[in-house]
């Protein structure tokens, strides 16, 4: 909204100053500043409302230290995140970007499934909230829009070196192409998976992107999910995560540092930078009262919405192929469930008596039973993500 009006402002009437939100990187300060703020002046606001609410956690008696105290905690408190974001988007976003537009959609649509789940959790009584069934329907329906805008919208082009052709001079093209990180050459086209059977299944090439978006969606979705456990941990993680993929969305908006890293120039993407900022802000500002002792949880209302942005901006910057190394610590916990599931069902069926890998999943609950203190774990997990994300941002160049 402030984008389009001093954009008018600016060209109609050369107004002194207005310029400035033409500049990308002032848009995404202000935008990570005012969402911070917003998190940190209204977040206590609305953690009094949801005491007043009586919307508190329940807690099951797991043998964790310090677990039970935090029964009646208010969760819900993923609404300051979303909040947090969506203000500063509308506000200095330019809001007929397509990318703007398929995140808010996201923010809304993975927010709405998980307010649900955390609905049915306290006012109907039902520790198990939405039923998974439902909540995988929703992050297919998100993955399927997701991947059918990303492929069909006219306005989600790419540049590509062409020999002899400076990238800023090359041709916008249509193409569901990603890059391979570690390798030179490294261009991956989904199409060419159907085109290496019959040059003619060219058009079909949604087959192949569409399930592979929506399995990202679903995996990353989950993934913040389950890290979801102990003070500051998913909010902490997502925070380090989204800086390393505003990095991305900056120089792959960016012709000049496209063109030197080798990696695709993608028109349009500099927009996602302001929203990255904005969610920056906003797990930094919900974090003020999330880091332990926590005075708010933010429940699936902000683990699930979590996920899936992440999701759909590394999809978008065309980094899907990274998001194992730079969502390290979803993956981790989201395999240390798979394993203990899997391992157990595997040694009852054998041996007559499930057995375990882990003390207890997901994986920081492991550590938990180990006696670590977890302010500690959280601080090491962090110090994970920190690594991975640096090494996710060193693949620009590493080739």
């Amino acid at each position: 909204m402030l984008y389009t009006l001093f954009d008018f402002l600016d060209r109609m009437y050369d107004l002194p100053g207005a310029s400035l939100f033409r500049f990308l990187s002032f848009r995404a300060a202000l935008a990570t500043v005012i969402s911070l703020l917003i998190g940190i002046v209204f977040g206590k606001s609305v953690i009094d409302f949801l005491k007043r609410k009586q919307i508190g956690e329940t807690i099951r008696d797991l043998g964790l230290e310090g677990q039970t105290q935090k029964a009646g905690t208010p969760t819900m408190g993923g609404l300051i995140i979303i909040g947090s974001t969506l203000i500063p988007v509308v506000l200095f976003a330019d809001l007929t970007n397509v990318y703007i537009q398929l995140l808010l959609l996201s923010t809304l649509w993975m927010g709405v499934i998980g307010f649900i789940d955390d609905y049915i959790k306290k006012f109907k009584n039902d520790k198990d909230g939405l039923k998974g069934k439902f909540k995988v329907l929703g992050q297919v329906i998100l993955g399927g829009v997701v991947g059918a805008v990303l492929y069909f919208h006219p306005h989600v082009t790419l540049k590509k070196e062409v020999e002899g052709v400076l990238l800023k001079d090359a041709p916008e093209i249509k193409a569901v192409m990603t890059n391979i990180p570690f390798f030179k050459n490294n261009e991956l086209d989904y199409t060419d998976i159907l085109t290496s059977i019959d040059p003619s299944l060219a058009h079909l090439g949604w087959l192949i992107f569409i399930p592979v978006v929506i399995f990202i969606v679903t995996a990353v979705s989950n993934g913040a999910n389950l890290t979801d456990g102990i003070d500051g941990l998913a909010a902490g993680s997502s925070a380090i995560i989204m800086l390393a993929l505003l990095v991305m969305a900056w120089v792959s908006g960016n012709f000049l540092f496209a063109d030197y890293l080798n990696i695709f120039y993608l028109p349009k993407v500099g927009e996602v930078v302001v929203f990255s900022g904005a969610f920056i802000g906003a797990l930094i500002g919900f974090m003020w009262y999330n880091t332990y002792p926590a005075q708010v949880f933010m429940g699936d209302t902000g683990s699930l919405t979590i996920g899936g942005v992440i999701a759909v901006i590394a999809l978008i910057v065309r980094k899907e192929l990274l998001v194992p190394v730079l969502c390290g610590i979803f993956f981790a916990e989201s395999l240390s469930v798979m394993l203990q599931v899997g391992y157990f069902k595997y040694s009852r069926k054998k041996y007559g008596t499930g057995r375990r890998i882990f003390l207890m999943a997901p994986l920081h609950h492991h550590y938990q039973k180990k006696g670590y203190h977890e302010s500690k774990i959280v601080m090491r997990f962090l110090i994970v993500g920190i690594l991975l994300a640096v090494l996710s941002i060193v693949t620009l160049k590493i080739r």
